[in-house]
């Protein structure tokens, strides 16, 4: 009851009468979300005729009532810069001694939710009418407020293979019953061998699976030995997690593979002098949109680094989601470098690094750690092809493959 009158006290304060709020049924919690979303667009720099223009009006709906607050607000202008906390505090105190000036004006809860930071769009627009943000903080923003968005984003026309594809979740995520499936217009289909390798007849786009989110930990992959070959959590019977290796967090991009592709543990690499790791083709998707597990994205390839890892050629094939914004000027692994410098420096990096949290050496390429370019990853990519295809025809020793 002393939480319910506190924040009754500080709706009132904020000029929002709690007349409307005595029905026991009236949704107080929206109230609160909203003074929260309030902060946050105060705090992230967004300027205030925008907040003004998108809290024209506020009404609150639930299924049973519909309750609409009125707010009120002083005859002043308020300053287009963002304030601190402090100044918000006074200025909220002041609206609290002078109710006889204010005017009844109706407010309309945000569309957006509240607890997913600030959008793309209104980074963009805080950057256009305030030039003092920094591009790099609309930059950021961007990133993150994508991050849960992905999943419903509209492939290019010429890819819209991927819309078919959707993901069924088996089990809590972190448990060894987890499991994600792939479907395709309702049925179940294998991520290994079932969706096509290329999304065009060109072969210049290529369909990747992606495995783990860019910024997560969770060592997920696709599972060779079981039926339908899900995504699962699970290696030798347990949780497997990467560590964090300063100062990166956990993977540098969306990571997943290339289906239809099989790294042959039965041939040695002329060239690295090691064989195949028995696994699908390995794909680092550097674009800004972090993916899903089970996702099926569209994507053209840039280099590769060819990872020697317990003695086995483990590829990295450096691809862009054809849909990124950098995708028309990322064409070739040089053109990597100019538009992302660091990036390649810092994946490999990452990759010889990340086991000696867990006891293990350092991983060694070949190449000295060069990334080759465009067309010998591609030459990669169609010797990983045919290997899948002498694997499924039975050409070659499956071992523990399930096809």
């Amino acid at each position: 009851m002393a939480a319910l009158k506190a924040g009754r006290g500080i709706i009132e304060c904020f000029g929002i009468t709690t007349t409307c709020l005595n029905n026991s049924q009236a949704p107080l919690v929206y109230v609160y979300k909203y003074l929260i979303r309030m902060f946050k667009l105060k705090f992230n720099g967004i300027p205030t005729s925008i907040w003004k223009k998108s809290h024209s009006n506020i009404s609150i709906s639930t299924t049973t009532t519909t309750t609409t607050i009125t707010t009120t607000a002083t005859t002043t202008t308020t300053p287009s810069r963002s304030r601190s906390f402090t100044q918000l505090l006074v200025s909220s105190n002041n609206n609290c001694n002078h109710q006889s000036k204010r005017q009844q004006l109706p407010l309309r809860l945000p569309l957006l939710p509240y607890n997913k930071g600030v959008t793309a769009t209104q980074a963009k627009l805080a950057n256009k009418n305030n030039p003092t943000i920094p591009l790099r903080v609309v930059q950021i923003s961007r990133h993150l407020s994508t991050n849960s968005s992905s999943e419903n984003k509209t492939p290019l026309d010429t890819t819209t293979m991927a819309s078919k594809y959707t993901v069924r979740k088996i089990g809590a995520p972190n448990t060894l019953e987890h499991r994600i499936y792939i479907e395709k217009d309702g049925v179940p289909v294998s991520p290994f061998h079932d969706i096509p390798l290329y999304a065009n007849e060109q072969q210049t786009i290529l369909n990747m699976v992606v495995e783990i989110p860019r910024w997560t930990n969770g060592k997920l992959e696709i599972s060779k030995e079981e039926m339908l070959n899900p995504i699962e959590h699970v290696k030798k019977g347990k949780l497997r997690f990467v560590r964090n290796c300063f100062p990166h967090k956990g993977y540098l991009w969306n990571y997943g593979a290339f289906p239809q592709t099989w790294e042959d543990p039965n041939v040695i690499h002329p060239e690295t002098k090691a064989k195949g790791d028995n696994d699908p083709l390995d794909v680092c998707e550097i674009g800004e949109l972090v993916g899903y597990p089970g996702q099926v994205k569209q994507v053209k390839v840039l280099g590769v680094m060819a990872l020697l890892d317990e003695e086995e050629t483990d590829w990295k094939v450096i691809v862009i989601d054809v849909n990124d914004p950098l995708a028309p000027k990322l064409n070739d692994v040089e053109d990597v470098e100019r538009h992302l410098p660091g990036l390649l420096r810092a994946t490999n990096e990452w990759f010889r690094i990340y086991k000696i949290p867990d006891g293990k050496p350092e991983n060694q390429f070949a190449f000295t750690g060069e990334c080759k370019n465009k067309k010998y990853a591609t030459d990669i990519v169609r010797e990983c092809a045919e290997a899948w295809e002498k694997l499924i025809t039975g050409k070659t020793t499956p071992g523990d493959v399930s096809t």
